[in-house]
This record gives structure tokens, C-alpha cells and sequence, in this order.
């Protein structure tokens, strides 16, 4: 093997390992998921902190809808997600959050926008006694694979 050989092998190593590495496992579907999964369990856990009529995680309807910021499908990066989410009584309510979206597949979420619908950081719990909001502002991670 010439000088010149050698000197290109690691280059062309590791240009097949690139080739091979395909796009980033950070999807639109993937993110979606999480945040919509995470957001009924967060309502969940809320109306138990502030004294409400319970409702079972499997009675909620939540969807989000994510998107880049930036406009791709996929990537680390900053998100924007719009959750539709109901109850029994069938109430449709709808907040937007953005989110960071790390390349190691975790998420913060943030409310965008007026956070009228879900209170600010603390809200009043049916004792009048206050508490964090669990939906303001939240993270959490998904399986990239």
C-alpha cells in the first residue's frame, strides 16, 4: 500500500460510517408521541394535585401536531407542537408549546403563546391553596430507535 493510500483510508472509513449513519432519529412521528403521551399523564397528575374529579390517563383524547422551526421533518433542534386534547365531557381544548429538542432524544416543553387555557406557573387548586402547574412547562425523552 502507497504513502499516499494509507493517507486516504481513514477518510474513506469514515465516510462509509456517515453513509451508514442515514438521517437523525429525531422524527416528527417519534416526537409527536412523546409529547402527546407525557401531556395526558401530566393531566393526569394535575387534577390530582389540585383536588379535582380524577380522570383515568385512558379517558383523555390527546394529539399533538410538532413541526421544526426551521421547517424539516426531523432533527435536534427547536419544535413547535399544538396539543388537541379532550375529556369525557368532550370539550376540545387546544395549547401550543414550544419545544428544545436535544439530539439525544429529550425534550423541554414550554407554553408559547397566552397561557390562558392551562393558568400561568401556579395556579389555584380547588382548596384556593397553590400549586405548580405540571403543564406549563415540562420535559421528558422518547426512544430514538
Amino acid at each position: 500500500m502507497t504513502a499516499r493510500a494509507r493517507w486516504h483510508l481513514p477518510f474513506m472509513f469514515g465516510t462509509l460510517l456517515l453513509a451508514g449513519c442515514g438521517g437523525s432519529d429525531v422524527t416528527e412521528a417519534r416526537v409527536e408521541a412523546a409529547v402527546a403521551g407525557t401531556f395526558a399523564n401530566l393531566v393526569h397528575a394535575q387534577l390530582a394535585r389540585m383536588g379535582l374529579t380524577e380522570m383515568p390517563v385512558r379517558s383523555l383524547r390527546v394529539a399533538a401536531s410538532c413541526y421544526r422551526a426551521a421547517g424539516e421533518r426531523r432533527g435536534a433542534g427547536e419544535w413547535v407542537c399544538t396539543v388537541v386534547w379532550s375529556g369525557p365531557n368532550g370539550v376540545t381544548l387546544r395549547d401550543t408549546y414550544d419545544l428544545s429538542v436535544g439530539a439525544n432524544a429529550c425534550y423541554a416543553a414550554a407554553l408559547g403563546g397566552t397561557a390562558e387555557a392551562l393558568g400561568g406557573p401556579i395556579v389555584a387548586g380547588s382548596d384556593g391553596r397553590q400549586v405548580r402547574n405540571l403543564l406549563y412547562a415540562f420535559d421528558g425523552c422518547f426512544d430514538p430507535f
